[in-house]
């Protein structure tokens, strides 16, 4: 394979994955993105993210995103959720569950938990016909044309476009709750950004 051939596949990777990104903008169901946004600005405990594999990573990345706009966020592994850390959701919680097709078992299996406990339940899925739909109170479709590799089927793109749609909800979240740079200045005092934000150069 030559550098050229190298190149040409990361263009198109990067062509696909900004194909994807940009496509929400028409397939995102904007009720259910409002809900979202509404009902996590409303929350009185907290906000807990579970989810397997690549949506795992993005789920972590989620969690900490919303702590970093106080909107205070976890992640429970799965595993460790149906061996007893599910006393952690409660009530006055959110749990949101991501998983490309919607019916990952490990998942599922937290569902009966979070009716019995009355906590808010928002899916995330491709499918819209997958059990977490269908027991969801908000459900986010997110659904991408392909996966940048030749199989289809390596979660890239559609891990990405996840990624993207919370950003996006959290950017409304900071509007919406009239989120301020001092606020983020006390929970970031670290790195370049806290030099930013406490006014060092």
């Amino acid at each position: 394979m030559t550098d050229e051939m190298i190149w040409d596949e990361v263009e198109r990777t990067l062509d696909i994955e900004a194909k994807s990104v940009e496509a929400l903008r028409r397939t995102l169901d904007m009720e259910s993105i409002i809900n979202t946004v509404r009902v996590i600005a409303a929350c009185k405990g907290k906000t807990i993210l579970s989810a397997c594999g690549t949506s795992g990573m993005a789920a972590r990345k989620i969690a900490h995103s919303l702590c970093c706009i106080e909107r205070p966020a976890l992640f429970l592994a799965p595993a460790d959720a149906v061996h007893g850390a599910l006393g952690v959701l409660q009530k006055e919680d959110i749990l949101i569950l991501i998983s490309k097709g919607g019916n990952t078992s490990e998942l599922t299996k937290l569902i009966p938990a979070c009716k019995t406990k009355g906590a808010t339940l928002i899916g995330v899925s491709e499918n819209e016909q997958s059990a977490i739909a269908k027991e969801a109170d908000i459900f986010i479709k997110v659904k991408v044309e392909t996966e940048p590799c030749r199989f289809n089927m390596l979660a890239t793109a559609s891990t990405m476009a996840v990624i993207a749609v919370f950003d996006a909800i959290c950017i409304a979240l900071m509007q919406l709750t009239g989120y301020t740079k001092e606020q983020f200045a006390v929970i970031h005092p670290s790195g370049a950004v806290g030099d930013r934000l406490l006014g060092y150069k």
